[in-house]
């Protein structure tokens, strides 16, 4: 049976713990400042902060803005790349504009936002700009990518675009859609946090990275980065495994 490439070990996880518990002890020993945590102050730190309500405030706020950037972003590219896919036009006019979302640097379009519109929801706007070029990549090459010979079939048939769509273009297309959240779910996060750590939205994980950085709470800070993995993590494997649920239903159909 072959291992899955990248899996994660324990034993991994434990060595580089160690090397990080080793890390902050030397650190300690040769500087006067708290340069470095270790695992454990870490993990007391984000116990600490799972008794606030301002914990949960602060997660549910930066989680709704970023969700929304990505489950918007991935309707809206399903929709161009089917556009794109029957319509040359649409797809050579939409080409330039995903060129430049992909080209433009986050921190240009995150400054450009802030001109224009509250920081309130500005995780949500750059979730989806760094999202929609991906999943609109993507799925448009898994259009492309159909079988000829399937959709010549469908026209001697003569089966409806909904059952082409349903039976022949879903079935082909899921990999690739599949291929690009992957990518997708972890930008999404990292730009969505970087948007908040500029823009400072009260009540945002970004404004609790910020103030740890500025009054130097190294423990709040490596505690606040903790928590952004461990919700980057839960939101990707629940994506994944509602794609793979569908993924499923379409095979037994």
């Amino acid at each position: 049976m072959k291992k899955k490439a990248g899996a994660v070990r324990i034993w991994a996880v434990i060595f580089w713990l160690l090397v990080w518990q080793a890390a902050s002890m030397a650190l300690d020993r040769v500087t006067v400042l708290t340069l470095l945590v270790s695992p454990v102050q870490v993990l007391v730190r984000l116990g600490q902060l799972l008794l606030t309500a301002d914990f949960w405030s602060s997660v549910a706020f930066s989680l709704t803005r970023i969700a929304a950037g990505f489950l918007l972003a991935a309707a809206l590219s399903v929709l161009l790349a089917a556009l794109s896919a029957r319509f040359s036009v649409v797809r050579e006019l939409l080409a330039p504009a995903m060129l430049a979302v992909k080209s433009v640097p986050v921190a240009s379009f995150i400054i450009l936002a802030l001109i224009l519109f509250s920081s309130r929801n500005l995780a949500a706007l750059i979730s989806f700009l760094m999202v929609l070029p991906v999943l609109y990549t993507n799925v448009l090459t898994g259009i492309q990518s159909a079988d000829p010979q399937l959709m010549e079939m469908a026209q001697v048939f003569r089966l409806s675009p909904a059952r082409c769509v349903r039976y022949l273009y879903l079935p082909q297309v899921m990999p690739y859609f599949r291929s690009g959240c992957t990518v997708a779910l972890g930008l999404c996060w990292k730009a969505g946090i970087a948007a908040e750590v500029i823009g400072i939205p009260r009540g945002s994980i970004g404004e609790h990275l910020q103030q740890a950085k500025v009054y130097l709470d190294i423990p709040d800070l490596f505690a606040w980065t903790l928590v952004i993995v461990l919700a980057s993590l839960a939101f990707e494997k629940l994506m994944l495994a509602a794609l793979n649920l569908a993924a499923r239903r379409l095979e037994r159909m």
